[in-house]
């Protein structure tokens, strides 16, 4: 199916591709040039992920990401994107355990990035800000399953709620969630079958990373999937290029060119 023939994708707009099944396509972006021409594509949604910690700065975690540099990677995005719905991650201690204080960062991302949207990770645990931030009007994406933020405390990537305990937590986590006003869901490297309860479930889109086809959507780090990043090949992960050995090639052309004196030529020169 090719992408919703709207000028711009909003909040509404995911709601009524849910309502009509058309899945939703969601990739990351974290600088204008990447963000225009994946808007450009007609990509749905656009999430200026806190993965920019790791593909964009080189940590090995999302932790060490600050509120200042999400917001410069959120305002690049948005000079970029004319139809997507951009969706910024709220970083790891601007939130949990402190509701105010997640509203005023949820605030200066969207006046300063003028985004059109914030992501928080978890459940009932961070409910009070997300009830603060909606309160506002900001609207709110959620995240359950493998919350990254969180790694410290599960020390491992492994599939999330694979046992009935934190299965049911995650279907209550994201009832409440959808209760509370928030208008979509990621779920994160979950049981497929455990997606699709929750899929079916809610009334709010679900967007999957991990979590089967059985989701309303479906989202991918950029850099992965065009295979710019190396070093990380999940079972959920589809190269659809392969950037890295192209860009590869060519900055190895360019530098034998310099070091043979081929470029530049006669009608690149002034």
């Amino acid at each position: 199916m090719k992408a919703s023939k709207v000028t711009k994708v909003t909040t509404h707009v995911l709601q009524e591709m849910k309502l009509r099944k058309e899945k939703i396509s969601m990739l990351t972006a974290y600088d204008y040039s990447m963000a225009r021409i994946v808007d450009g594509a007609g990509i749905d949604v656009i999430l200026v992920g806190d993965s920019a910690a790791n593909v964009m700065a080189g940590y090995k975690t999302t932790l060490p990401i600050t509120l200042d540099e999400m917001i410069y990677h959120a305002g690049s995005v948005m000079r970029a994107v004319k139809r997507a719905l951009v969706v910024v991650d709220l970083p790891f201690g601007t939130y949990q355990g402190n509701s105010r204080e997640a509203l005023l960062s949820a605030i200066r991302i969207m006046k300063e990035s003028n985004a059109n949207a914030v992501k928080l990770e978890g459940g009932k645990e961070i409910i009070e800000s997300v009830d603060r931030i909606l309160s506002a009007g900001i609207p709110v994406m959620g995240h359950l399953g493998l919350t990254p933020q969180s790694i410290n405390k599960f020390g491992t990537y492994v599939v999330r709620a694979t046992h009935e305990e934190e299965a049911s937590k995650l279907v209550e986590d994201a009832h409440l969630l959808a209760e509370a006003g928030c208008f979509a869901l990621v779920l994160e490297k979950i049981p497929a079958v455990l997606a699709e309860k929750v899929t079916r479930e809610i009334s709010i889109p679900t967007i999957g990373i991990g979590a089967g086809s059985q989701v309303n959507g479906q989202v991918l780090v950029l850099h992965d999937m065009l295979g710019i990043n190396q070093d990380f090949s999940p079972r959920f992960l589809r190269r659809y290029h392969n950037l890295y050995e192209e860009i590869n090639n060519a900055v190895e052309s360019y530098i034998k060119d310099v070091k043979n004196q081929r470029f530049p030529n006669e009608k690149e020169q002034y």
